[in-house]
Protein backbone atom coordinates (compact mmCIF):
# COMPACT_ATOMS: atom_id res chain seq x y z
CA UNK A 1 0.00 0.00 0.00
CA UNK A 2 1.32 3.47 -0.73
CA UNK A 3 1.45 6.00 2.10
CA UNK A 4 1.62 9.81 2.09
CA UNK A 5 2.63 12.30 4.86
CA UNK A 6 0.88 15.23 5.58
CA UNK A 7 1.05 18.11 7.67
CA UNK A 8 -2.51 18.67 9.25
CA UNK A 9 -3.05 22.36 10.43
CA UNK A 10 -6.50 24.59 11.71
CA UNK A 11 -7.69 27.43 10.08
CA UNK A 12 -10.30 29.33 11.90
CA UNK A 13 -11.90 25.66 12.41
CA UNK A 14 -11.17 23.85 9.28
CA UNK A 15 -8.83 21.39 9.11
CA UNK A 16 -6.20 21.53 5.93
CA UNK A 17 -2.97 19.91 5.00
CA UNK A 18 -0.36 20.14 2.79
CA UNK A 19 2.10 17.63 1.64
CA UNK A 20 4.71 17.45 4.13
CA UNK A 21 7.26 17.94 0.91
CA UNK A 22 5.57 21.37 0.32
CA UNK A 23 7.51 22.22 4.07
CA UNK A 24 10.19 23.32 4.85
CA UNK A 25 9.67 23.98 8.31
CA UNK A 26 7.43 25.18 11.22
CA UNK A 27 8.12 28.22 13.04
CA UNK A 28 6.26 29.78 16.08
CA UNK A 29 4.55 33.46 15.03
CA UNK A 30 7.57 36.18 14.64
CA UNK A 31 6.78 40.14 15.11
CA UNK A 32 5.34 40.65 11.62
CA UNK A 33 6.55 44.04 9.66
CA UNK A 34 3.63 45.32 7.24
CA UNK A 35 4.28 48.12 4.81
CA UNK A 36 1.07 50.42 4.21
CA UNK A 37 -1.47 49.02 1.87
CA UNK A 38 -0.59 45.73 1.50
CA UNK A 39 -3.22 43.37 0.29
CA UNK A 40 -5.31 42.09 3.48
CA UNK A 41 -4.33 38.33 2.39
CA UNK A 42 -0.76 39.74 3.44
CA UNK A 43 -0.43 39.15 6.90
CA UNK A 44 3.35 41.42 6.66
CA UNK A 45 6.75 39.90 6.12
CA UNK A 46 9.54 39.00 8.32
CA UNK A 47 13.41 38.91 7.97
CA UNK A 48 14.68 35.18 7.80
CA UNK A 49 18.88 35.48 7.41
CA UNK A 50 18.26 38.63 5.58
CA UNK A 51 15.68 37.19 3.48
CA UNK A 52 11.98 38.94 3.36
CA UNK A 53 9.86 36.28 3.76
CA UNK A 54 6.04 37.23 2.90
CA UNK A 55 3.33 35.56 5.18
CA UNK A 56 0.25 34.65 3.86
CA UNK A 57 -3.04 34.98 6.11
CA UNK A 58 -5.86 31.39 4.79
CA UNK A 59 -8.44 32.61 6.79
CA UNK A 60 -8.53 35.62 4.47
CA UNK A 61 -7.94 33.79 1.36
CA UNK A 62 -10.70 31.00 2.02
CA UNK A 63 -12.98 33.93 2.84
CA UNK A 64 -13.43 31.72 6.67
CA UNK A 65 -15.11 33.17 9.33
CA UNK A 66 -12.44 34.80 11.73
CA UNK A 67 -13.62 33.65 15.43
CA UNK A 68 -12.73 35.96 18.21
CA UNK A 69 -9.33 35.22 19.40
CA UNK A 70 -7.78 36.50 22.34
CA UNK A 71 -4.34 37.98 21.95
CA UNK A 72 -2.61 35.54 24.07
CA UNK A 73 -3.93 32.83 21.58
CA UNK A 74 -2.93 34.63 18.58
CA UNK A 75 0.65 34.68 20.34
CA UNK A 76 0.49 31.15 19.41
CA UNK A 77 0.02 30.80 15.81
CA UNK A 78 1.95 29.06 13.49
CA UNK A 79 3.96 29.53 10.57
CA UNK A 80 4.62 27.04 7.80
CA UNK A 81 7.58 27.98 5.37
CA UNK A 82 7.05 26.68 2.08
CA UNK A 83 10.36 25.15 -0.22
CA UNK A 84 11.01 26.46 -3.19
CA UNK A 85 12.27 29.19 -5.39
CA UNK A 86 9.66 31.98 -3.48
CA UNK A 87 9.84 30.92 0.23
CA UNK A 88 6.69 31.72 1.69
CA UNK A 89 5.12 31.36 4.99
CA UNK A 90 1.31 30.56 5.62
CA UNK A 91 -0.29 31.76 8.89
CA UNK A 92 -2.19 29.09 10.56
CA UNK A 93 -3.93 28.72 14.13
CA UNK A 94 -2.13 25.65 14.63
CA UNK A 95 -0.12 22.78 13.46
CA UNK A 96 -1.67 19.88 14.86
CA UNK A 97 0.36 17.08 13.51
CA UNK A 98 2.35 15.29 10.68
CA UNK A 99 0.87 12.09 9.68
CA UNK A 100 1.32 9.49 7.47
CA UNK A 101 -1.95 8.18 5.39
CA UNK A 102 -3.02 5.49 3.26
CA UNK A 103 -3.29 7.09 -0.29
CA UNK A 104 -6.35 4.74 -0.78
CA UNK A 105 -7.59 6.94 2.43
CA UNK A 106 -8.11 9.61 -0.31
CA UNK A 107 -11.09 11.09 -1.94
CA UNK A 108 -10.01 13.38 -4.63
CA UNK A 109 -12.04 16.62 -5.61
CA UNK A 110 -12.53 17.95 -8.72
CA UNK A 111 -10.22 21.08 -9.59
CA UNK A 112 -13.62 23.27 -9.97
CA UNK A 113 -15.24 22.28 -7.33
CA UNK A 114 -12.95 24.83 -5.47
CA UNK A 115 -11.26 28.15 -5.76
CA UNK A 116 -8.38 27.66 -8.31
CA UNK A 117 -8.55 23.66 -7.75
CA UNK A 118 -6.70 24.62 -4.52
CA UNK A 119 -8.35 21.53 -2.17
CA UNK A 120 -7.08 18.48 -4.22
CA UNK A 121 -8.23 15.69 -2.31
CA UNK A 122 -10.12 14.98 1.19
CA UNK A 123 -8.90 12.17 3.97
CA UNK A 124 -10.67 11.92 7.24
CA UNK A 125 -7.65 12.42 9.97
CA UNK A 126 -8.86 11.43 13.99
CA UNK A 127 -12.51 11.79 13.02
CA UNK A 128 -11.91 15.45 11.09
CA UNK A 129 -12.54 16.28 7.35
CA UNK A 130 -9.37 17.29 6.45
CA UNK A 131 -8.82 19.51 2.76
CA UNK A 132 -5.27 18.46 1.27
CA UNK A 133 -4.43 21.44 -0.57
CA UNK A 134 -2.24 21.87 -3.20
CA UNK A 135 0.04 24.57 -2.69
CA UNK A 136 1.16 25.54 -6.42
CA UNK A 137 -2.63 26.57 -6.47
CA UNK A 138 -3.85 28.38 -3.53
CA UNK A 139 -3.02 31.67 -5.08
CA UNK A 140 -4.10 32.72 -8.53
CA UNK A 141 -1.44 33.41 -10.93
CA UNK A 142 -1.61 37.29 -10.39
CA UNK A 143 -1.75 37.19 -6.95
CA UNK A 144 1.68 35.25 -7.09
CA UNK A 145 2.66 38.11 -9.67
CA UNK A 146 1.87 40.38 -7.18
CA UNK A 147 2.97 38.92 -4.23
CA UNK A 148 6.82 38.64 -5.71
CA UNK A 149 6.24 41.96 -6.33
CA UNK A 150 5.91 42.88 -2.61
CA UNK A 151 8.29 40.36 -1.87
CA UNK A 152 10.81 42.26 -3.69
CA UNK A 153 10.11 45.80 -2.43
CA UNK A 154 10.29 44.45 0.84
CA UNK A 155 13.88 42.79 0.37
CA UNK A 156 14.89 46.20 -0.83
CA UNK A 157 13.53 47.90 2.20
CA UNK A 158 15.62 45.08 4.33
CA UNK A 159 18.64 45.61 1.73
CA UNK A 160 18.30 49.92 2.86
CA UNK A 161 19.10 48.71 6.52
CA UNK A 162 21.59 46.35 6.15
CA UNK A 163 24.71 47.02 7.78
CA UNK A 164 28.68 46.15 6.17
CA UNK A 165 30.99 44.38 8.12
Amino acid sequence: MASLQIIVFDVCGTACALHRSAAREFLPLPRLWRPPALPRPVAGFFNLSGSAVPVLRLDVLFGLPQEDADAESALYRHLILTGGSNTTALLVDRVLDVATIDTSRLSPVQQADSLNGCVEAEVTWEERLVHLLSLERILLAEERQALAELGRQAQNRLGEWAVSA
